[in-house]
């Protein structure tokens, strides 16, 4: 995978507009149909009129959702030279400022509905409403924007719309660096279990990612991807906004991932065929889509975490498409490992998918998986760390090269995943390093637990989440969120006793808290820190508080 044969996002998005203009590209719930070539347009227009607004900052900070408006803006600031910042509008004040501030970020693009949408939002910066920034558009505007579009060769489109000192591109401040090896975003990663950390990703890195998972799904202008992953997930800045935009493929916006009855509703309007989404998501579509709904999609691509088998039988059933479940992470930009459809022909099958694993590496990917104490491969069949290298693989954290320094070694990533690879070079991720306690000199899977209690509740539903907390005696204890009534809770606890689990791992009945929901980050993930605070908190509380198994 060669780099001179890439070229960066926006340019790549520019020869793909003009190759076919009139081809469909997006949607959302506001804006029925844009083109290729409309988009394109749009995106002139966009960037000459933000130019005269943003300043000469490198970084530009978006507060917007998956829609037309919002990926528009970003491909107008990358066009300029920009390094468009999706701030992640689900997290506190206090994160999304700290964010802004480690990238530098004096202004912030967003919208009148988005702030009416989060009225408590604070800010940071200098906020620049896009519905002001492009009112009232003059013929003469539309008319350079439509003669830069496309007569302007890509070079000089990219300086005219620049608006910077000397048309420097503000992205590299050394021209000798190749174009590919520029910064593209930075990707704060989702704060589950500590702070966030600005994950910075190049033109290569995720232009590689887009022709890796594009040589295992082959999608074409015949296809359309279903955008519900917001932008500053990692996933949905490379699948949902420029995948589609580099590989001329249709996408289909909507702000809200977990409102099912309008993403079943879209999906049958413009027979999408590619779903990307998360488990909790897919539980939200089981209960609220028809099958119909979904008659058009090919291929469900299911990550950010462990798909559980229940999970995937009950959508299979349902829909009557099996949901294939892929790895990633943001420092991969994010895309490491994925199911496919297997390869059928006269006398020849080849397996391409298997239950309950993440899938091969995707092609140009490397992927070994390691001894935690010592680094040394591990046989076939063993846990151990997951380490990757590739292309893919980030330039490093934003201003913590010591961070960066404790994951990246001799190019390979340190995932922070336990996993095991088979003869056949299928990966199981097993559990996450962050999600073991250390009790009486034992390490305890907490993943390994929920998957028992939901196993023994017989439900698809998450409704359990095993966290710790500190123990005086064993150093941490497990405890239990659920969100259960008091008699079902006390049959799966009935169970659960008798069950082939280690005596050490199963928390007693007092560990185990009634909430109303299981917290959930913006990007569909568990939020870890946020179960541990309620853990902690409920604990502290009155012995009452707890679950009581007689």
């Amino acid at each position: 995978m060669r780099k001179a044969h890439m070229k960066p996002l926006d340019r790549a998005f520019v020869r793909t507009a003009r190759q076919r203009p009139w081809q469909f590209f997006m949607a959302d719930g506001k804006t029925p149909k844009v083109s290729f070539g409309s988009a394109l347009l749009k995106t002139v227009y966009i960037a000459r009129r933000l130019q005269r607004q943003v300043g000469e900052q490198p970084m530009i900070g978006l507060l917007l959702p998956p829609s037309v408006g919002g990926a528009l803006t970003n491909y107008a600031l990358m066009l300029m030279g920009r390094v468009p910042v999706n701030l992640n509008y689900t997290s506190s004040n206090e994160v999304i400022a700290s964010c802004a501030q480690q990238c530098g970020i004096d202004v912030v693009i967003t919208a009148k509905a988005f702030l009416e949408r989060f009225p408590n939002m604070t800010i940071p910066g200098r906020t620049l409403l896009l519905e002001d920034a492009l009112a009232k558009p003059k013929f003469s505007e539309k008319l350079i924007a439509f003669v830069l579009a496309w007569l302007m060769p890509t070079a000089l489109l990219k300086r005219a719309v620049s608006g910077v000192s000397q048309s420097r591109d503000v992205a590299s401040a050394d021209k000798k660096e190749s174009p590919m090896d520029r910064l593209a975003t930075v990707i704060f990663s989702s704060g589950s279990t500590g702070d966030p950390k600005g994950v910075m990703l190049t033109h290569f890195n995720i232009m590689a990612n887009i022709s890796q998972v594009s040589q295992v799904f082959a999608l074409d202008g015949r296809d359309k991807v279903l955008g519900i992953l917001p932008f500053f997930h990692s996933f949905g800045f490379t699948a949902g906004l420029w995948l589609p935009a580099v590989q001329g493929v249709g996408v289909v916006f909507h702000a809200n991932p977990l409102d099912a009855q309008v993403v079943g509703e879209l999906v049958a309007k413009y027979k999408v065929t590619f779903l990307i989404a998360t488990p909790t998501f897919l539980q939200g579509y089981m209960r609220r889509c028809r099958p119909e709904s979904f008659g058009s999609l090919q291929y469900v691509l299911v990550g950010a975490e462990k798909l559980p088998e229940r999970v995937a039988l009950a959508f299979e059933d349902h829909f009557g498409i099996r949901p294939l479940e892929g790895y990633g992470c943001t420092e991969c930009s994010p895309v490491v490992t994925v199911n496919g459809k297997d390869f059928r022909g006269p006398g020849f099958r080849q397996v391409a998918a298997k239950r309950g694993r993440i899938g091969h590496p995707l092609p140009g990917v490397s992927v070994k998986v390691v001894d935690i104490d010592s680094g040394q491969p591990v046989t076939p069949g063993t846990s151990g760390m997951l380490l990757v290298k590739g292309p893919n693989v980030m330039l490093g954290y934003l201003g913590k090269p010591e961070k960066t320094a404790e994951v990246l070694h001799d190019g390979w990533y340190t995932t922070g995943d336990i996993a095991t690879m088979e003869e056949d070079g299928f990966l199981t991720i097993t559990d996450r390093l962050s999600r073991f306690s250390k009790i009486g000199g034992e390490m305890v899977p907490h993943i390994r637990i929920e998957e028992k209690l939901h196993e023994l509740a017989e439900t698809t539903e998450q409704v359990f989440a095993v966290t710790a907390l500190p123990d005086p005696k064993k150093g941490e204890r497990i405890v239990v969120l659920h969100t259960l009534p008091e008699t079902k809770l006390a049959e799966v606890l009935e169970k659960f006793a008798a069950c082939d689990l280690p005596v050490l791992w199963k928390p007693k009945p007092n560990q185990f808290f009634h909430i109303d929901a299981i917290p959930v980050l913006g990007t569909g993930k568990m939020d870890l820190r946020g179960i541990k605070s309620q853990a902690a908190s409920l604990a502290e509380q009155e012995p009452a508080a707890a679950t009581q198994a007689n």
